[in-house]
């Protein structure tokens, strides 16, 4: 059987909580916050309101090899919360919730994913030599480019508080 793991880092920002939370709700802002390597391209057209039940498709590519991705956003409480959940993709579980508070004149960015690979031991096995490290590569891209895109040049205004930590859950 497949282990279970989970993956949580916090960011601070300078900024009001709604103006954060404002961008992480324009689900078309997740392309600029994924590394070019991974190709990401969003296929869900037209306008993306985002609230419980909303449904978006995309693609990416992972060792030259195009996976599609759906997920489904299964909580939504604006200002404070969001959960999106894979419905379609590589993994047997991804459940990815954005955490949002105001603190100390800013506002903690706090993402946790609880996620699980296929194919059991093989799966485990594959996340211990790549998956892992790729998943790390990902979300520390996150907490450095995330600063740059909604400060500009006073990015280093920004506090990483807990860095990126991925373990075995359950």
């Amino acid at each position: 059987m497949s282990c279970e793991y989970r993956l949580t880092c916090q960011l601070w920002l300078p900024l009001p909580l709604e103006q954060v939370f404002a961008f992480f709700a324009d689900a078309r802002n997740l392309s600029r916050i994924t590394p070019a390597w991974l190709n990401f391209t969003m296929r869900t057209s037209g306008d993306i309101i985002m609230r419980d039940g909303t449904q978006l498709e995309y693609t990416l590519q992972w060792m030259r090899m195009p996976i599609r991705w759906q997920t489904r956003v299964s909580l939504y409480n604006p200002s404070r919360q969001f959960r999106d959940q894979q419905i379609h993709g590589p993994y047997m579980k991804w459940v990815h919730t954005h955490r949002f508070w105001p603190e100390d004149q800013g506002t903690v960015i706090f993402d946790e994913v609880l996620y699980r690979l296929p194919l059991g031991l093989l799966g485990n096995i594959t996340h211990h030599l790549l998956i892992r490290r790729q998943l790390m590569e990902i979300f520390n891209f996150r907490q450095r480019v995330i600063p740059k895109l909604l400060l500009g040049g006073q990015y280093t205004q920004a506090r990483q508080i807990e860095p990126v930590t991925i373990y075995r859950h359950g």
